[in-house]
C-alpha cells in the first residue's frame, strides 16, 4: 500500500514539474510588448516539441492594420507574404529537409513591421500553424490559458507619445511674435512720418520768415 502511494505521489510530482516546460514550449512572439504606431522588430520564435520529427513549416496570421512588413532571410527557408488589399495578413515560412528545425532546437524568424495604432494595453493576436515532417499539424490559435495558445503582443505608448499635443502650442509662439513685431514696425513708421512732417513745417516756416525779412529790408 505504501509503495503504491509513494509511486502515485512521485507520478503526480513528475507531472507537475513537467507541466511548466510543456506550457512554455509553444510558438511565441518576441518581444511581447511593442510601441503602438511605431516600427519595430518582431521575432517569431518556433521551438520543436517533438522527439521524432522536425518542424518544416510555420504559417503566421497577422491581425488587421499591418501595412508594412518585411522579413529577414533565413538560409534554407522560403518566405511567402500574402496581402489583402493594403494589409499583410499572412506570412509563411517553409524549410527544406536540411534546414528544418530538429528536435531540441528552436528558430527565430525576424520580421520588421509597422505596428498599427492602438491603446496601451491592447493585445494583438497572431494565430500560428506549425507543421512537422511527420505530417502532424499543431494549430496555435487558442486562448492564452489554453493548451495551444496563440502568440500575442501587447501595445505600449508610442515613442512620440505625449509630444504631439505640445506641437500646437509651440507653433503658436512664432505667430504671436510676428504679430508683436508687426505692431512695433507700424509705430516706428508713424513716428518717422510725424517727425518728417514737423521738419517740413519747420523748413516752410523758416523760408517764410526769411522772405519777410528780405521784404522788410528792401522797403527800408
Amino acid at each position: 500500500m505504501r509503495k503504491s502511494l509513494s509511486a502515485a505521489v512521485a507520478a503526480v510530482a513528475a507531472a507537475v514539474l513537467a507541466a511548466p516546460a510543456a506550457a512554455d514550449a509553444h510558438v511565441t512572439l518576441q518581444p511581447q510588448e511593442v510601441p503602438a504606431g511605431g516600427f519595430t522588430r518582431l521575432n517569431v520564435r518556433v521551438p520543436n516539441e517533438r522527439d521524432d520529427a522536425s518542424t518544416t513549416k510555420v504559417d503566421v496570421q497577422l491581425p488587421g492594420g499591418f501595412e508594412f512588413v518585411s522579413y529577414e532571410p533565413v538560409p534554407g527557408w522560403k518566405v511567402k507574404i500574402a496581402r489583402q488589399k493594403k494589409e499583410v495578413r499572412r506570412v509563411t515560412f517553409t524549410g527544406s529537409e536540411k534546414s528544418a528545425i530538429a528536435p531540441g532546437q528552436f528558430r527565430d524568424f525576424g520580421l520588421s513591421v509597422g505596428v498599427p495604432e492602438g491603446k496601451p494595453g491592447d493585445k494583438l493576436t497572431f494565430k500560428a500553424v506549425q507543421t512537422y515532417s511527420s505530417g502532424e499539424i499543431v494549430r496555435w490559435i487558442g486562448p492564452e490559458d489554453g493548451e495551444t495558445p496563440a502568440p500575442t503582443v501587447a501595445l505600449t505608448t508610442g515613442e512620440d507619445g505625449g509630444h504631439a499635443a505640445a506641437a500646437p502650442a509651440a507653433a503658436a509662439s512664432p505667430v504671436a511674435a510676428t504679430t508683436d513685431d508687426g505692431g512695433g514696425s507700424d509705430g516706428l513708421a508713424i513716428a518717422a512720418l510725424v517727425v518728417g512732417a514737423l521738419g517740413l513745417l519747420a523748413g516752410v516756416g523758416a523760408l517764410v520768415a526769411a522772405r519777410r525779412t528780405r521784404a522788410g529790408a528792401a522797403r527800408g
